[in-house]
């Protein structure tokens, strides 16, 4: 059957760069990413001795708050972006991100007789959409509820604001 270029929202994953060095702060498969939203103002435009409706011309765009939402690991980064963000006075410390949605995995044998994990070969991510993030700062974090009686998974949430998303489709893998 041939791919309908069609993808699956639960294989994803995240990334966060400094922005001057790219240097890597976090990254990693989180549980739920929300607020992919642009929302374009459009400015009406009257013209005199026209009356058959107004001139409709693009305004200012706003984006939508952006959620992120993991279970919680033994390294604190998302909590340390948020600190140095608020409490240290750094207000204009901001990263880069990149959320990448994945598509089908594709494996390629490993040199040697050895057997991994995956059967002797190694697994490559295939994006098939990224979207990239700019002037990304934490605005939120909610740390995991605590239930004496519950049995989930701790999930920490990070919600963050940027100042513009770009979305990249790659080449499919082999072309």
């Amino acid at each position: 059957m041939a791919d309908s270029g069609e993808f699956v929202p639960f294989r994803f994953k995240v990334s966060l760069y400094h922005s001057d060095s790219n240097e890597l702060l976090c990254a990693g498969y989180f549980s739920e990413v929300t607020g992919f939203e642009i929302t374009m103002e459009p400015k009406t435009i009257r013209e005199g001795g026209r009356n058959w409706g107004d001139h409709q011309r693009a305004g200012p765009t706003k984006f939508a708050p952006m959620t992120l939402k993991r279970g919680v690991t033994s390294v604190n980064d998302l909590w340390s972006w948020f600190d140095i963000t608020t409490r240290q006075n750094f207000y204009g410390y901001r990263l880069h991100g990149e959320i990448s949605v994945l598509g089908n995995p594709t494996a390629k044998p490993l040199g040697g007789s050895g057997k991994g994990a995956h059967g002797g070969q190694s697994v490559t991510e295939n994006p098939v959409m990224v979207w990239k993030l700019t002037g990304v700062m934490p605005t939120k974090f909610k740390g995991p509820d605590l239930n004496a009686t519950a049995n989930q998974v701790a999930i920490e949430e990070l919600q963050l604001v940027h100042e513009g998303i770009e979305l990249q489709r790659p080449a499919p893998a082999g072309a």
